[in-house]
């Protein structure tokens, strides 16, 4: 593929989710818990791996940090930039239970996950889904379009229509963002 083809394959990847009301409401309904689970002082948890893992953070720091504006921070963190937790629990137990580990330790029912697997099949990331839901927690899956056991194991899967990893991962950080605007401006609306 040339440059031209990479270009018009991630907007047509775009393209697709405009035009898709399914993804787009439930785009919407993930951003409506997330708004709901600040205003009630909860948390955000995300994870994810490899590039997920780097979206993750992405959006967990634009949420604790600012995203377009200065206002109070969030409570929204990625569960792998802990790596002395991440190493002992994959050497002591194994790398399936990371995140569900960690999601046990810090998550609280009324909480939400937000667990990023291209695939929707990371055993990491659908085992942290599963001990989430079983606190309690709000979970929300971005995926490909196959959705994977995310599909069925997370309260929303937000499905990209496509199988091509790179053009996934750049609708997955738009998607964040999409989020974390939508948040932003819900909770600390300028006049």
């Amino acid at each position: 593929m040339n440059i031209e083809e990479i270009i018009r394959a991630s907007i047509d990847t775009k393209q697709k989710m405009l035009e898709s009301p399914q993804i787009l409401n439930r785009i919407k309904e993930a951003a409506g818990i997330c708004v709901e689970v600040f205003r009630k002082r909860g948390k955000l948890l995300l994870c994810g791996n490899g590039g997920s893992a780097a979206d993750a953070q992405h959006i967990a720091a634009e949420l604790s940090g600012r995203y377009n504006y200065d206002r109070d921070p969030l409570f929204a963190e990625a569960l792998h930039v802990n790596s002395s937790f991440l190493t002992a629990v994959a050497n002591d137990y194994d790398f399936d239970s990371v995140y569900s580990r960690m999601v046990k330790a810090v998550g609280r029912a009324g909480d939400v996950l937000i667990g990023i697997s291209t695939s929707g099949n990371s055993a990491n990331v659908v085992n942290a889904v599963l001990e989430a839901k079983a606190l309690g927690m709000k979970t929300v899956a971005l995926t490909g379009e196959k959705g994977g056991k995310l599909a069925e194991s997370s309260d929303i899967c937000i499905r990209v229509p496509s199988t091509d990893t790179a053009r996934i991962q750049e609708a997955h950080i738009m998607i964040g963002h999409i989020l974390c605007e939508i948040v932003e401006n819900a909770l600390f609306a300028r006049p």
